[in-house]
């Protein structure tokens, strides 16, 4: 196959792409759902270019490690040119979409336009701060390993600036750290970094012996991990506790100025560090209609996984939204959601060009899973609890398993096992400095 355009080919705006005679299927993002699309339609009589801005998947459960120097970055990400090394019938093109022309099936991105006979968009999700300025300019999201790198730089960097300063209240602002929302991934950093209190701490800053890091988890709802059993919140809220973590349920955070909290009841927590977990929404495109996005930003799609009132463009992954009887809005914004809809679509596309009626997709909720600590854990597999050491086992285990590459399981499981026995983390290293815009430290007195 020669490339479209041979040479010069980006002068005429268009993306430089095999020709070929097969169906062409674009699959916008990487991620898990079109990851696993990608895999599906390997080798089968189709062309598949992938289209993502980076040129790496992720594997986010693991992000809050990354953060609280757990792992390090390269640990968790994967370059799709090594992953389709024996994918003969997958192109790779590293792009940020700019647009969708549905009229002419035609794809805009930043590096030009390409044309599709099937569209399949898979971009995730991003934070969703709900227009609160304040949460965006001084907060943090954990949607993406960069994320993750400048959380763990503003944390390291605070730190940094707490041992110099002989001011106890600056100390105590800048060692304190507040996380919103009381889902799995908040829950997981805060017991990281509750560990992170106890057992580094201690030996890498004596300068705040004297002082006491605190850490915050703040719940709007009533209590934590609400898609699993209350049994289980229940337990993590007293593992939590014992781990030293300040839990705030029915709780909403009104404001930050990169200090201070401001509360729905009129209390105020000082921190400098101000992590936000509590909201996302799906990332769309322009080109959509109107009436195929929900207040999530999420695209409306139908049992198929088509979009609404458009021809042969699909959405997968957290930026779709099925509703079926079981979920009336929509499944959840979980990995096993996103990989059974990568898997079910690649069935249904070639079923399509085959002229073939498309199966409906149907959700198997495998469980969920979160991990608070070192031995400490909660999880419901096939409607069976668990919690405590067994759970934090199943936990490592399918995290490993799952993770790609077996150079990135070998070093997830080496800084584990080091970790487990020496109760140390060992990557407490400011790759390249996060600075906040505005600056955030301003105490005044």
């Amino acid at each position: 196959m020669q490339c479209c355009e041979k040479i010069n080919c980006f002068e005429k705006g268009h993306i430089c792409v095999p020709e070929t005679k097969l169906p062409r299927i674009i699959i916008v993002g990487g991620g898990f759902a079109g990851l696993n699309l990608v895999k599906k339609l390997r080798n089968m009589p189709v062309q598949v270019v992938l289209i993502d801005k980076n040129n790496f998947h992720q594997f986010m459960p693991l992000l809050y490690q990354v953060a609280t120097s757990g792992i390090e970055p390269d640990s968790i990400v994967f370059p799709f040119r090594k992953l389709f090394n024996n994918f003969k019938n997958v192109v790779f093109r590293m792009a940020e979409v700019t647009g969708i022309d549905s009229e002419n099936k035609r794809l805009n991105t930043s590096i030009g336009y390409v044309y599709y006979d099937y569209l399949v968009l898979a971009g995730g999700s991003t934070t969703n701060y709900f227009g609160n300025d304040g949460f965006k300019n001084f907060g943090q999201g954990l949607k993406s390993v960069t994320d993750s790198l400048d959380i763990r730089s503003e944390l390291l960097q605070n730190l940094e600036k707490a041992a110099v300063t002989c001011i106890k209240e600056e100390k105590e602002i800048l060692s304190s750290i507040a996380i919103i929302g009381g889902g799995p991934a908040g829950v997981e950093m805060a017991g990281a970094l509750a560990e992170f209190k106890k057992y580094v701490l201690p030996r890498d800053y004596p300068e705040l012996k004297n002082i006491e890091m605190k850490i915050f988890l703040i719940e709007a709802n009533n209590r934590l991990l609400q898609q699993m059993p209350t049994k289980l919140s229940d337990k993590t809220i007293n593992y939590l506790s014992e781990m030293k973590v300040d839990v705030l349920l029915n709780t909403r955070t009104k404001m930050y100025d990169g200090t201070k909290i401001t509360l729905d009841n009129g209390n105020t927590i000082n921190a400098a560090t101000f992590i936000w977990t509590a909201g996302v929404q799906g990332v769309t495109f322009s080109g959509l209609p109107t009436d195929a996005i929900n207040k999530q930003n999420r695209i409306i799609v139908d049992s198929n996984s088509k979009v609404k009132s458009l021809a042969n463009v699909f959405a997968i992954g957290d930026l779709a939204v099925m509703k079926t009887k079981e979920y009336p809005n929509g499944h959840p914004m979980v990995a096993q959601a996103a990989i059974q809809q990568g898997k079910t679509l690649a069935t249904n596309l070639i079923k399509i060009i085959k002229d073939k009626p498309a199966s409906s997709f149907k959700y198997h909720d495998k469980g969920s899973m979160a991990t608070i600590g070192k031995k400490k854990a909660v999880a419901v597999i096939n409607n069976m609890k668990f919690s405590g050491f067994l759970a934090w086992l199943i936990w490592s285990f399918i995290h490993l398993m799952t993770i790609i590459g077996v150079r990135n399981k070998l070093l997830i499981a080496i800084n584990w096992l080091w970790n487990y026995f020496s109760y140390d983390k060992g990557d407490r290293v400011i790759i390249r400095k996060y600075s906040p815009v505005p600056e955030k430290i301003q105490v005044e007195y």
